[in-house]
């Protein structure tokens, strides 16, 4: 049973020590299970990797826990190693079998220590257990602090669990750990709206096994809807993961399951995330109704700063069904309700930047005034503020329709490669699609058909596996679509184009991106 934590924090079937690249590109590394003293004989002639472990000669019999394979020698070898323990470790091991993925020391003093076990205690009880059931992990994504990181193998949790239980502290350590977690998905979104986005977004990522479970309502040791609360706080909390960083299939499917077990009237700040996660699927029309409860509920609780996220959706709904004049009044209303920076949600940049898309072919001298005041925002920001990464990438879309409006197709490629790219690095496949068709757009009218095919390909793999066939662009990118497509024709021929279109989606948006 070795191997390596993925993104997801599951174990896999690679040899253990072999380096594994995460979902941020940051290289993971997990240490041999075999290393831990007590467990390396029972490790020897246990599952491996992908190996199933079923029951034959010479093998022992398996059982799935969480998903995985664990042989009855090496539940044992744990059962041996928990046995060895002294008090405190036993209490610490079976609180730490409450996490589903990696965690750190502050992470197990919040949710671990209560009880017979002070805070003050559980960094020597951690040090002491670390050799006998935990494996290091190196996670840390660029910039973070250096600090120790454990997970816990799926036998060792296995006893821990079953300790757990026995002992009657289930109830309390789940929620402790459910508690943590709301915690975390705030400290993510703060670092969002503080500027540090990747970190943000590599820290939900990171964390996601747990997080994951907190947010499904149904897992808590109180009944769904006691729990529900909690489940949509995390879930709205972590909106930026959804909506700018492309896991909005993800996202709606959590808030839906969370939202359909909360007992009272649906905060607003999560009617206003069902409706955009149903704008990012494609699906104006059933973002409509829930946009009236948003408000209905915004002005209900009190929540100005709603109002102001509720406008700038209707703007990018509106932009969305290709209504630029309905959308630049709402873009224009969220920036009278929008303070800066904003505790939560998209801020005042990313509405300059809806407007002047919304502008850039009706009154580009207007969209240019609106990109203008984009520096002028960053500027009046708090000094430890970082740069909005995804609002930057909408305003280069934005300079580049400008731009090719105004002949200058050089500078307005440059544009297009800087949005389709940083989008890319958030992951959003919608805002990817957005800005790759553009791109494409300017290839044909710069003489490079094979460019321009090589991105379509490459859009419509990305959107079918993200999106699904059903996916619907937005009004003007469909336009846009069909007039790239019949270029593209009369250039290179219906089976020429196939191929093409082919090869892109075997380069890939990410390759594509860095064509000069």
């Amino acid at each position: 049973m070795t191997g390596h934590l993925r993104g997801n924090g599951r174990l896999t079937g690679g040899l253990a020590g072999e380096p594994d690249t995460g979902p941020t590109g940051r290289v993971r590394r997990i240490g041999r299970i075999g290393d831990i003293g007590h467990v390396g004989d029972a490790w020897g002639g246990g599952a491996r990797g992908g190996d199933t472990g079923g029951v034959g000669v010479g093998r022992p019999e398996t059982e799935l826990l969480w998903g995985e394979p664990v042989t009855a020698g090496q539940l044992a070898a744990a059962e041996g190693g928990y046995a060895r323990c002294g008090p405190e470790e036993r209490l610490l091991w079976e609180r730490l079998s409450v996490f589903e993925g990696a965690f750190c020391r502050d992470a197990v003093r919040e949710v671990c220590a209560s009880g017979t076990l002070p805070s003050n205690r559980v960094r020597a009880a951690l040090d002491r257990l670390a050799p006998l059931a935990l494996l290091p992990v190196d996670d840390l994504f660029d910039g973070e602090e250096d600090t120790p990181r454990y997970w816990m193998p799926l036998p060792m949790r296995a006893v821990g669990a079953r300790r757990l239980t026995e002992r009657g502290d289930r109830r309390a350590v789940v929620l402790h750990h459910r508690r943590w977690c709301a915690r975390l998905a705030r400290r993510a979104a703060d670092r969002w709206q503080s500027g540090r986005q990747l970190d943000a977004r590599d820290l939900a990522l990171r964390e996601l096994p747990d997080l994951a479970a907190a947010m499904d309502p149904t897992t808590a040791p109180l009944s769904p809807s006691a729990e529900a609360g909690t489940s949509v706080e995390i879930a709205v909390s972590l909106w930026f993961l959804w909506v700018a960083c492309g896991r909005a299939a993800e996202g709606r499917t959590r808030l839906r399951h969370a939202l359909a077990l909360h007992p009272g009237p649906p905060p607003a700040r999560a009617l206003w995330l069902a409706a955009h996660l149903e704008l990012e699927a494609g699906r104006p029309e059933d973002a409509d109704p829930l946009l009236v409860q948003a408000w209905a509920a915004a002005v209900r609780d009190g929540d100005d700063r709603c109002l102001g996220l509720l406008a700038q959706l209707r703007g990018s709904t509106a932009l969305y069904q290709g209504r630029t004049r309905a959308a630049a009044a709402e873009f224009r209303e969220a920036l009278a309700l929008t303070e800066e920076p904003p505790d939560f949600g998209p801020g005042r940049e990313t509405a300059w930047a809806g407007l002047a898309l919304a502008l850039a072919r009706t009154d580009p001298e207007a969209a240019q005034e609106a990109l203008d005041r984009l520096p002028l925002e960053r500027a009046g920001r708090w000094a430890w503020a970082g740069r909005d990464l995804w609002a930057d990438a909408w305003a280069h879309h934005a300079r580049a329709e400008l731009l090719a409006w105004d002949g200058e197709r050089g500078r307005a490629v440059d544009h297009a490669r800087r949005a389709l790219r940083g989008h890319l690095t958030l992951g959003s496949a919608a805002g990817a699609s957005c800005a790759a068709e553009l791109l494409a757009e300017l290839r044909i009218a710069t003489g490079r058909p094979v460019a321009a095919a090589h991105l379509l390909g490459a859009v419509d793999v990305l959107r079918s596996s993200v999106f699904g066939d059903a996916y619907r662009p937005a009004a003007s990118t469909a336009t846009a679509r069909k007039r790239s497509e019949r270029a593209l024709r009369e250039a290179l021929g219906g089976e020429r184009l196939r191929r093409v279109h082919e090869e892109g989606a075997r380069l890939g948006l990410f390759t594509l991106s860095e064509e000069p």
